[in-house]
């Protein structure tokens, strides 16, 4: 992956200004999406059939969020040539580079890629810029913010979005929103200051109220069935609890009285940061019940155990279940509701690169 960039940028120096200095995370998702593009079936490359693996939606997603980069149409003969030189320069000897499928499988992914980003072009900007107006230091790693988007942001309660700083150009990071769609289109974000995390950090400890962000589009599939008469079950750890509020709050905001058992698990009692407002939510909706948890003590009023644990002990029986937080808590709390029986359709969870292996 060094190499690709080291050429492409070389190749085309517009393109490099368009990313960050750290690459790190860049390289890892481009060999994630490679990985995935060159295993794409032979029927799809050909436009013969389907796609039953939600590639196409993965690419599509790709593409529209490519746009916020400033990623252009143009921009992609320079990224596959770029992979063609890489190939050459790292195919075994006695191999042919240029005989591979992959390079089909590129150029379909390409085409898929651009024509979702035309389509997103139609209807919706590149970004939206956004004034912070209001943030809260709940604890001393976590913060709540409230934004306010310039434009109508549409999204669905349970999607994330994409974060910029003035302070960061060109990185962004991803946080959950943290409420159903408002009359007013603000939006609150929990966000919780990673060690090194150049945004997270910026967000938790020097942001100030009248400073803009820039947002990238919603994305996410685990949303809010509102339809839905099912009871619901909410798992869920650290600030991984934004997404499942939203949840929430678009359930109880339906017409129907849905019964709604809400689990937040932390290490601590102090690290419980959105309890007073999860409280308030219980006395407007009854209907709702909220189980905090801890995982290294035990205090008053929680139950002890880590969500994957506690899951297991749950009333999940015909629930809509919902789990968020870290990528390994959800895992193993998928894990664990699978081996009891939940069956794969009520059971609803975003990791970063799905659908990837």
């Amino acid at each position: 992956m060094g190499y690709f960039y080291a050429h492409l940028f070389s190749a085309e120096p517009e393109i490099s200004a368009m990313f960050p200095a750290d690459m790190h995370t860049q390289r890892q998702r481009l060999y994630a999406a490679l990985r995935q593009i060159a295993a794409m079936p032979p029927e799809m490359v050909s436009g013969t059939a389907d796609d039953d693996d939600g590639l196409t939606a993965y690419l599509s997603a790709l593409g529209r969020a490519h746009r916020k980069f400033g990623v252009r149409k143009d921009h992609y003969p320079a990224v596959r040539s770029a992979l063609r030189v890489t190939a050459d320069r790292f195919t075994p000897p006695g191999k042919d580079a240029g005989n591979q499928d992959w390079e089909a499988a590129v150029d379909r992914a390409a085409e898929i890629m651009i024509a979702a980003a035309e389509e997103d072009a139609a209807h919706a900007p590149a970004w939206w810029t956004a004034e912070v107006t209001g943030h809260q230091l709940r604890t001393p790693q976590v913060a709540v913010l409230t934004v306010q988007p310039s434009e109508p942001f549409p999204y669905l309660a349970g999607q994330h979005l994409s974060v910029q700083t003035p302070r960061w150009p060109r990185l962004w990071r991803n946080y959950s929103i943290a409420n159903a769609p408002r009359p007013d289109g603000s939006l609150t974000l929990h966000v919780r200051a990673i060690a090194g995390g150049l945004v997270s950090t910026t967000l938790v400890h020097h942001l100030r109220t009248g400073d803009i962000l820039l947002l990238g589009r919603a994305e996410g599939q685990m949303t809010a069935d509102t339809e839905s008469q099912r009871p619901v079950l909410c798992l869920a750890g650290g600030t991984g609890l934004a997404p499942l509020k939203a949840i929430a709050e678009a359930v109880t905001g339906t017409r129907q009285r849905r019964d709604i058992v809400l689990y937040h698990g932390a290490r601590t009692e102090s690290e419980l940061y959105d309890l007073p407002a999860l409280r308030q939510m219980e006395l407007d909706f009854p209907w709702l019940q909220v189980i905090p948890a801890t995982s290294q003590e035990r205090a008053g009023g929680t139950r002890h155990g880590a969500i994957p644990l506690l899951a297991a002990h749950a009333d999940w029986k015909d629930r809509e279940v919902y789990v968020s937080g870290p990528d390994q808590m959800i895992v193993e709390t998928v894990a664990a509701l699978r081996a009891l029986g939940v069956p794969a359709g009520l059971l609803h969870y975003d990791l970063p690169d799905e659908p990837l292996p």
